[in-house]
């Protein structure tokens, strides 16, 4: 091992909770991840207006082409990414000839705008495309090297990373729970409950028991709709279209590529602290890259939003100590299944935000847990450059900073990461004295 690599050392194989487990509890393991990725995973086309079964079908043929490129072995599932949200309105509304009037589709379809489908065609094209320009990254890391990769995002850098993707969320936790905090804390307390109390396969599906009992809550106190589920049909063939292409919608959508890749990098440090195991070496962050690149140009080409790596799963994984990445193909499976039985999956979107709120309180906190171990495990030394290369990082990353680039938007996760790897840079080059 490198002088470089040394310093991840101490990321060392965690116990794998799946062993021993019957085909039929990796399936509900599996319905757990469904369930966690579904609130997301149909909150980007309500915000897009593309379709929502082709959004599902899309997640989950990514995630299963995602696990055959970084052979079977990263336990990660791929849902629609939200950095797309903002350019895919641009571009809709801007062949709808009507982006002088309005700023997101939802809006223009509230004042009776039709959105054809070739409107959407023009959106996913330049998301098919932004998908291949990952590959080609991914391309250029397998032939810089991997040691150099690390190089750049030491433990300093990949744990505040980990940390600030949970801190980053936190406040859609806290949005979404504050709905109703009542029915949010039944739906955590029975999470944590089952998660340190109770024995066996139980004690593996803290959030399905969290999100079953404040949903019962929910529905006897009058919280939860079935209108809509009760008008929805049973079978229903998604709505995909094949792409088109502009030179507008290239030039909103490809750019945006960059800053989801960088996002990529904190959440393969995230699962493979998680997990114990330096996916980032094997498979290797080149092979991660590229199948999140390849399930994004397939689901451009299907008529789907763009796809990327899902926090809400990971914190999932730090808390069941599951980390089989079977459950997250059979994950993929259910939602492809959904994407075909419109009812079931109205059914689940019934599911009040406050519970969702209650659940996510817990996996975003236990990532940051996560982040400030790889942190402590690694030994980082607490000297100025690797305070001052935290702090930055913290406050960039939690405090709302946010960077235009032409069409390209740096905040949050992706902002943080690329400073970190900017400030690692700096102090390497100018081999800044330690303290």
């Amino acid at each position: 091992m490198s002088k470089e690599n040394s310093s991840y050392q101490q990321i060392q194989d965690q116990e794998d909770r799946s062993k021993g487990l019957s085909k039929w509890a990796l399936l509900v393991l599996g319905l757990q991840h469904a369930f966690t990725m579904f609130g997301a995973t149909v909150l980007v086309p309500y915000l897009t207006g593309v379709p929502v079964n082709v959004a599902l079908f899309t997640a989950g043929i990514g995630t299963l082409i995602f696990h055959l490129l970084t052979k079977w072995k990263v336990p990660i599932f791929l849902g629609s990414s939200f950095a797309y949200i903002a350019p895919i309105n641009a571009v809709i509304l801007y062949h709808a000839n009507v982006s002088d009037k309005f700023q997101s589709v939802p809006e223009a379809m509230a004042a009776g705008v039709s959105i054809t489908p070739e409107m959407i065609a023009y959106a996913t094209g330049g998301i098919m495309i932004a998908g291949l320009v990952q590959v080609g990254i991914a391309i250029l890391i397998k032939f810089i090297g991997v040691e150099k990769f690390e190089k750049l995002f030491p433990p300093t850098v990949a744990g505040t990373i980990i940390a600030v993707i949970g801190l980053n969320l936190a406040p859609v936790a806290i949005d979404m729970a504050s709905s109703n905090w009542w029915i949010a804390l039944v739906a955590l307390g029975t999470a944590v409950v089952v998660r340190l109390y109770m024995k066996g396969f139980t004690r593996l599906i803290p959030v399905m028991c969290g999100i079953i009992v404040g949903y019962i809550v929910a529905a006897v106190t009058g919280n939860v709709s079935f209108a809509a589920v009760s008008e929805a049909g049973w079978i229903g063939v998604p709505g995909f279209v094949l792409p088109k292409f502009s030179l507008y919608a290239l030039s909103v959508l490809v750019p945006v590529a960059l800053a989801p890749t960088i996002e990529h990098f904190g959440d393969i440090f995230a699962v493979s602290a998680i997990a114990g195991k330096k996916y980032f070496e094997d498979p290797g962050v080149h092979r991660t890259l590229a199948g999140d690149g390849i399930a994004t140009a397939v689901a451009g080409l299907l008529g789907g939003p763009a796809n990327t790596t899902y926090s809400e799963n990971t914190g999932v994984l730090a808390i069941t100590k599951v980390f089989n990445p079977v459950v997250m193909r059979i994950a993929a499976v259910f939602a492809i299944i959904l994407s075909f039985v419109p009812k079931v999956g109205v059914l689940i979107q019934s599911i009040p935000t406050s519970v969702m709120g209650g659940i996510e309180i817990l996996l975003f906190g236990m990532i940051s847990a996560v982040g400030m171990r790889t942190l402590i495990e690694n030994r980082v030394k607490v000297d100025g450059k690797n305070l001052t290369i935290i702090a930055v990082m913290l406050v960039i990353g939690i405090g709302g900073a946010s960077i235009g680039i032409g069409n390209v938007k740096f905040q949050g996760i992706g902002l943080a990461a690329l400073v970190g790897l900017i400030l690692n840079a700096i102090f390497m080059l100018t081999k800044a004295p330690e303290e």
